[in-house]
C-alpha cells in the first residue's frame, strides 16, 4: 500500500476531543474521529493558503462548486448544480438551521433510534419533539419497521424526517428499495425528508451507496442533503460541510434562514481541504477503506474466537462498530464504566443513540491496528472478570 495507515501518531497534548479528554493510559475508540494521517495533498494546500499571511473575509471560489459536483458525479454517478449548493460548517448547524426553517416549536421530527445522539439533541434544543421509528434488531442485523414507519407519519404528522444513511451508529447502508418506500411513505404524508449523508464514502465492497436525492424527480424536490469531506478524510476540524438543495423554493427559504444567523460559508482551509481531498486524494480514500475492511474483519474475528457471547452487527459502512453486549446481563452505561476502569478503553454506551441501542457499545476502528488490539484485549478483559 501506498499510505501507512499502521503509523501510530501522539494526539496526546493537541487539544485533541479523543485523545485529551480520556484518562492517561485509556484507549479512547469512541468519538467519531480517525487516528491516520490526513492526504498530504491536503496538507499541502492548507500550508500553502497559510503561507499567504492574510486570512480575512474569503468568498467560496468555483473551484469548490466544483470540486463538489464532480465528487458526487464520479462517486454517485448523480449530477447536482452550483446553485444547490450552500456551504456551511457542518452537518449539526445545518441540521440546527433546517429545523427552524421548516418547524414550529412542539413540532414533531421523525428519526430511527438507535441513532446519532444529536438528531436528539439538535431537535431538543430547538423546542421540537423526536418521535421514534424503531429500527428491528434480528439476527445481529437491523431493518425497518415500515408498518410503524408509516403510523408514525401518520398519526402524527411530523414536519420532517431526519435519515442517517450510511447508519450511526449500526453501520447500515439502506438499499434503493429501502430509501424508496421510506420516500413515498413521506410524499404520500407530506414529509419533509433530510437525508445525513456525511458517511457516505465510506462503504465497504459488496455494498452500494444511493443518495436518497438521485432516485426520482419527487424525491429531489422533497428532500434536502447533508454532506461533508470531514469523515471521509478525517478533516472535521477544518469545518466545511454543503447543504444540498435542489428544490428552489426550500433552498430560498433554507438560505434566509442561514442569512438571519450569519451561518452562510466556511473556514479558510476548510475550502481548499475540500478542494483537495476531492480533486486529488480517491487513492487514499480507496487504500483506507481497505484498510478499514481489514480492522473490521479483525475485530470480528476476535470476538468470535476470544468472546463468543459478544455479537457484532456487520458493519457495511463507516468506521463505527455495534457490538451486542446482551448476554452480559447489564447495561451499557454500567459495562462501559467498567471496561474504562478495568480494561482501560473507552467507548460509547448503546443507551446514549436510544432507549434500544442500551445492549450495545459503539466501537471506533479508525486507528491503527496496534491500538484496535490493545483495545480488543482491554475489552475480553474486562468481560472475562464479569
Amino acid at each position: 500500500m501506498k499510505y501507512n495507515f499502521d503509523k501510530v501518531i501522539n494526539r496526546k497534548d493537541t487539544d485533541c476531543y479523543k485523545w485529551d479528554t480520556t484518562k492517561d493510559g485509556v484507549v479512547p475508540m469512541w468519538v467519531a474521529d480517525m487516528d491516520f494521517e490526513v492526504p498530504k495533498p491536503i496538507v499541502d494546500s492548507i500550508i500553502k493558503r497559510a503561507n499567504h499571511a492574510v486570512f480575512g473575509y474569503t468568498m467560496v471560489p468555483n473551484e469548490y462548486f466544483e470540486a463538489e459536483i464532480n465528487w458526487w458525479k464520479k462517486r454517485f454517478n448523480y449530477e447536482i448544480k452550483k446553485e444547490d449548493i450552500i456551504p456551511i460548517t457542518g452537518v449539526i448547524p445545518s441540521l440546527s438551521a433546517i429545523i427552524q426553517t421548516f418547524c414550529q416549536k412542539d413540532d414533531k421530527i421523525l428519526i430511527q433510534s438507535p441513532v446519532y445522539h444529536y438528531f436528539n439533541i439538535v431537535i431538543q434544543n430547538n423546542d421540537c419533539k423526536a418521535i421514534t421509528n424503531n429500527l428491528i434488531y434480528k439476527n445481529a442485523k437491523y431493518e425497518i419497521d415500515f408498518v410503524d414507519f408509516e403510523e408514525k407519519l401518520k398519526n402524527n404528522r411530523p414536519k420532517l424526517f431526519i435519515l442517517s444513511n450510511p447508519h450511526n451508529p449500526i453501520g447500515k447502508v439502506f438499499s434503493k428499495y429501502e430509501l424508496e418506500k421510506m420516500g413515498e411513505l413521506c410524499l404520500k404524508y407530506g414529509v419533509l425528508v433530510i437525508s445525513d449523508e456525511i458517511h457516505r464514502d465510506l462503504v465497504f465492497k459488496d455494498y452500494i451507496f444511493t443518495p436518497f436525492v438521485s432516485i426520482n424527480k419527487e424525491f429531489e424536490q422533497n428532500s434536502i442533503t447533508c454532506t461533508s469531506a470531514s469523515k471521509t478524510f478525517n478533516i472535521a476540524g477544518l469545518k466545511a460541510s454543503n447543504i444540498v438543495v435542489a428544490n428552489k423554493k426550500l433552498r430560498t427559504i433554507l438560505d434566509k434562514t442561514l442569512s438571519k444567523n450569519e451561518m452562510k460559508g466556511v473556514n479558510i482551509f476548510g475550502i481548499y481541504s475540500l478542494i483537495s481531498a476531492y480533486e486529488e486524494c480517491e487513492d487514499w480514500l480507496l487504500e483506507l477503506l481497505i484498510y478499514l475492511e481489514k480492522n473490521r474483519d479483525f475485530l470480528e474475528n476476535f470476538i468470535a474466537k476470544n468472546i463468543p457471547n459478544l455479537k457484532v452487527v456487520k458493519a457495511e459502512a463507516t468506521y463505527l462498530l455495534w457490538i451486542d453486549i446482551g448476554s452480559l446481563n447489564m447495561d451499557s452505561k454500567t459495562f462501559t464504566k467498567k471496561l474504562e476502569d478495568l480494561g482501560k478503553v473507552r467507548v460509547i454506551s448503546g443507551a446514549t443513540f436510544g432507549e434500544n441501542g442500551d445492549n450495545f457499545i459503539r466501537v471506533n476502528i479508525a486507528t491503527p491496528l496496534e491500538i484496535l488490539k490493545e483495545a480488543l484485549n482491554g475489552l475480553k478483559n474486562t468481560v472475562a472478570s464479569l
